[in-house]
């Protein structure tokens, strides 16, 4: 068995969405004055490799503390796009994988756009799923679907957000800014996206990881 760990680091540098704050970590107690030490930290739901939750797009959609932990856990595919030059990810792209996808929980979608991490060419022109694609993966019985993007959506759309709302509307959950996705290979593997026990959350940072029999 490996683990493929999936998160960025979550810390004050980190790469967020524009116009969000910066996470803050401040020491609020360390062993050598208290004698335990303990971190105190502000930052946004959606910090990081993180989830979003029905609720972060839908009025009546579900926040994370009233989803069952056994949806961010399942079966995962991990789909190779990273060859694609178009904007969008096209439903033609897709259906060569449809069978694997019948079989997995949740569907990943590899752009190596991580790699961007934490350059201003992260937020410009990554590729996201067209709504024709966005309309025919929901067609499936999933729990979620993963990107190594900051976002399901263009960054400059930020008043339609299609995607999230197709998806999310679904009652499935995104997960966002994922990375390591090239060191998975292409076979059905074990994902876990397990969030915080947020009251209302509608989001929350991960620890994504990849379990490779």
């Amino acid at each position: 068995m490996k683990i493929v760990d999936l998160a960025h680091l979550l810390n004050s540098d980190i790469t967020v969405y524009p116009g969000t704050e910066k996470p803050v970590f401040l020491q609020a107690n360390t062993v050598e004055k208290d004698g335990f030490a303990e971190l105190k930290m502000t930052m946004y739901t959606h910090t990081g490799t993180h989830i979003d939750a029905p609720s972060h797009m839908l009025k009546q959609g579900k926040s994370l503390d009233q989803i069952s932990p056994e949806n961010f856990i399942g079966k995962a595919i991990c789909i190779d796009c990273s060859g694609i030059k178009e904007k969008y990810i096209e439903q033609e792209h897709l259906e060569p994988f449809a069978k694997k996808i019948e079989q997995a929980d949740f569907v990943l979608l590899r752009t190596d756009w991580s790699k961007k991490w934490k350059t201003n060419d992260y937020f410009r022109n990554f590729p996201v799923l067209s709504k024709v694609a966005c309309s025919w993966l929901i067609n499936f019985e999933l729990k979620g679907v993963g990107l190594d993007v900051i976002s399901i959506d263009p960054v400059d759309d930020t008043l339609d957000l299609i995607n999230h709302r197709i998806v999310l509307g679904k009652g499935m959950v995104i997960i966002e800014n994922l990375t390591n996705l090239d060191l998975i290979g292409d076979e059905l593997f074990t994902f876990s996206c397990l969030p915080l026990k947020i009251e209302n959350a509608d989001g929350s940072p991960v620890r994504a990881i990849a379990i490779l029999e």
